[in-house]
């Protein structure tokens, strides 16, 4: 109870963890970017070039997929209910240190589109019309969503989170099939609701609002991801001539 209402002892020091200054900098210097990028690149009839460049995290996510599954197995972690090991133990720390290494997706803060990886790249490509809220929303709201977790509850039902979602982003860099991301991506969502909302019902010893959370936000990242759908895929079949 004092690690949930305190934070973890053994993380609460760590870079980007100790205090919600520095991730809240962060948010702000992309939201600038966001705002103030596609004026800084002009138009794109002008004679600033386009620009694509390669984030490249596949590498370090498909260690992380690694890391989360290998650390789960060898500690006995219930797939169902797992509450957080706040114990020094090497697994302990292990766990606790993948999740940690989740930040490495905030290279995502810059997002992913077929031809060019990135949202501050799309604004380096002069394409800032692929810009939406949904971008935004989702990779503006993670680092958050990060530090709360790995200062509260790093480990147990959360490794849940960043192991599928670590596996499905593997995928996204390997395959850049919009169709089948998109819904890929809703799939690890329902997946990841329907799993905080087992632990809601279930006698498991893992925070209930940290799960609510969980569920809360899936809920709408599922709508605004659907609506992303219904907008790019289902009416742009409609619109074409049979």
């Amino acid at each position: 109870m004092w690690a949930l209402e305190n934070g973890d002892p053994r993380t609460g020091s760590w870079f980007l963890v100790h205090s919600p200054l520095p991730v809240t900098l962060l948010l702000a210097v992309y939201l600038l970017l966001v705002v103030a990028g596609p004026r800084l690149m002009g138009a794109s009839e002008s004679g600033r070039t386009p620009r694509c460049l390669q984030p490249g995290p596949g590498g370090s996510l498909g260690y992380m997929f690694y890391e989360f599954t290998a650390t789960s197995l060898l500690a006995n972690y219930s797939y169902l209910c797992q509450p957080v090991d706040y114990s020094w133990s090497k697994l302990g720390m292990r766990m606790a240190s993948v999740c940690w290494w989740c930040f490495s997706k905030a290279v995502e803060l810059l997002d992913t589109t077929p031809e060019c990886p990135s949202l501050v790249f799309f604004i380096l490509r002069k394409k800032p019309e692929q810009i939406t809220f949904l971008h935004v929303y989702h990779h503006g709201t993670m680092l958050f969503n990060w530090r709360a977790g790995v200062k509260h509850v790093s480990g147990g039902q959360a490794f849940f989170v960043g192991m599928l979602s670590s596996l499905v982003h593997v995928f996204m860099h390997l395959y850049y099939g919009l169709w089948h991301l998109t819904v890929l991506q809703l799939g690890q969502f329902v997946a990841i609701a329907a799993h905080s909302s087992y632990n809601l019902f279930a006698e498991c010893p893992f925070p209930d609002g940290f799960n609510v959370a969980i569920l809360l936000y899936l809920l709408s990242l599922l709508a605004l991801f659907f609506n992303f759908y219904q907008q790019t895929y289902l009416r742009s079949k409609r619109k074409k001539p049979a």
